[in-house]
């Protein structure tokens, strides 16, 4: 949105702000006009989001907003999960702050009816087009939001999808503000039944209609989990999430169904189906990759990493070299710890001598014990290790 329209609209002075950090914080640093030293009262929604630290953290914003406010006022938080950062906010607070955390039985609501299916990694995508089928042909009227974990598997499936003739549309950070308004839009209005999403979409979005959510890969942290199938069963009406779960994402669904208290159930497919579509399916998804490839998507993605730290006043090439260093950092302490386990291994497998301590190494090798020396059990020949005094 154009930011002079929007100081216009604050020149005024209205008596509510609703501004994401980053925006706000510009503002404040732009204009002498605009002023928040009054205010009564500071609302963050979505609070766990807004404090943590990560690939987007708020905190340079949250402190040009903080540093504006006055002391004196009443600051209130609003989280779906609560995090180990607001544990401590909640311990830093100077005066004793008021908490209140519903108190249910399990983590989702009632109406959600949560279920995986288990499916090998390779043929994800044939089982995912399935099941769009499968709801599609028993209630066309439906509006499903299909999650994934990147941007570019937002793309392809949207793409892959299309040529399936499903009416589908992408939501993601690569796509420009004005396209993301419009395809919500699209969505809202039912002209399109399909929204392929990444995290983006998993907070703040309110569409009450929406009946399936699928998750295409298992989130990583449950309160990601948590967050998207918040997208259905909104207002006390019914709604069904489905993750799809590989072999290698067990333990993550194991962390989800301890972090909400309920098991998720088995969603039951007919795989004989599934073979039929899945040779099709391959071949559409690989297309639908080339494509992508030829226009350059992954550049694209560079371009704006780029163009958005030198909006936040970061040098992309000095980041670059940070980011560089850090992983080599990270990559020598890795090495370092898996020398220090190999080693610790090669003790155990050698044995440690008397009372765990290391054997001392003799100038010469005896044949026999020798005088004052009991005899011991042979050491493996491989790693050689010193014999004990």
């Amino acid at each position: 949105m154009d930011m002079v329209a929007q100081a216009l609209e604050l020149s005024r002075k209205p008596h509510v702000v609703i501004a994401t950090p980053g925006r706000l914080a510009d503002h404040l640093r732009s204009s002498n006009t605009f002023s928040i030293k009054k205010i009564r009262f500071l609302v963050m929604d979505e609070a766990d989001r807004l404090l943590e630290q990560g690939c987007t953290d708020f905190t340079v914003d949250l402190e040009a907003i903080l540093a504006a406010v006055p002391a004196r006022r009443q600051t209130l938080l609003f989280s779906a999960t609560l995090t180990d950062t607001l544990k401590e906010l909640q311990g830093l607070a100077t005066n004793q702050p008021f908490f209140w955390e519903a108190q249910a039985p399990v983590r989702t609501v009632e109406q959600l009816d949560q279920r995986y299916l288990l499916v090998p990694e390779k043929v994800k995508d044939a089982y995912l087009v399935h099941l769009i089928q499968k709801f599609h042909d028993e209630h066309e009227d439906w509006s499903i939001i299909i999650f994934t974990n990147t941007c570019k598997t937002c793309q392809v499936l949207c793409m892959m999808l299309r040529k399936f003739n499903f009416p589908t549309v992408a939501l993601h950070s690569m796509m420009k503000q004005k396209e993301r308004f419009a395809a919500l839009a699209k969505f809202k209005s039912s002209i399109y039944r399909i929204l392929i999403a990444t995290d983006v979409a998993s907070r703040g979005l309110d569409i009450p209609t929406v009946q399936v959510v699928i998750n295409h890969n298992t989130p990583g942290l449950p309160k990601i989990y948590i967050h998207r199938v918040g997208r259905t069963a909104r207002a006390g009406r019914q709604g069904q999430a489905i993750t799809l779960v590989t072999q290698y994402d067990i333990h993550l669904v194991h962390a989800i169904e301890e972090q909400i208290k309920k098991k998720l159930e088995e969603f039951l497919v007919e795989e004989a189906e599934v073979l039929q579509i899945l040779t099709q399916v391959n071949v559409v998804r690989r297309e639908c990759e080339i494509k992508l490839e030829a226009a350059n998507f992954d550049e694209k993605k560079e371009i704006n990493k780029r163009k958005q730290l030198i909006l936040e006043g970061k040098d992309p090439d000095l980041e670059a070299k940070r980011k560089a260093e850090l992983a080599k950092i990270k990559q020598k302490n890795r090495r370092f710890k898996e020398q220090v386990e190999h080693a610790l291994q090669r003790q155990k497998a050698g044995g440690t001598g008397h009372r765990g301590r290391l054997p001392k190494a003799r100038p010469e090798a005896r044949s026999g014990p020798g005088p004052g020396l009991r005899p011991t059990r042979p050491l493996p020949a491989q790693p050689k290790t010193p014999s004990s005094n």
